[in-house]
């Protein structure tokens, strides 16, 4: 699946819910199934700075695609790095740099976060298309 049909899921399963009691519900369910990240890369370096809780974030590159693993010491924000997970892992270092993030104001995730969750939303896309930077500049 490309990058723009799996945030197009997401809204689908976000417009599925009526408030935001339910997605948060939701969003923490989702990080319950994240691929977690190995403890030996648990290390100051892979911790995400800007992020309100402890988000540490992997990113390997397997043939032509990035593949991200990540934790978080917040269940909140657990299931959010799980759906930009869910979003970029398995695309190619090109698909990522280029992507767009609309489906974060589609389904309102921006708006309802506290600011500094905000902020470390922004913190972990940012980690996120630093790898793919990364890996596309040792082609």
């Amino acid at each position: 699946m490309t990058i723009k049909e799996i945030q197009e899921e997401i809204i689908d399963e976000f417009s599925m819910f009526d408030d935001w009691m339910e997605r948060y519900e939701y969003i923490i369910e989702l990080g319950k199934n994240l691929p977690l990240i190995k403890e030996e890369f648990k290390t100051e370096n892979n911790l995400i700075k800007g992020c309100q809780s402890k988000v540490w974030l992997q990113g390997e590159q397997t043939d032509d695609k990035v593949v991200f693993t990540a934790d978080s010491d917040a269940i909140l924000t657990k299931g959010i790095i799980a759906i930009l997970i869910r979003v970029f892992s398995n695309q190619s270092a090109t698909d990522i740099i280029n992507s767009e993030m609309a489906f974060i104001d589609e389904i309102g995730l921006k708006e309802h976060l506290s600011p500094t969750r905000a902020n470390g939303l922004v913190s972990m896309i940012k980690n996120i298309k630093m790898y793919a930077l990364a890996f596309s500049a040792r082609k």
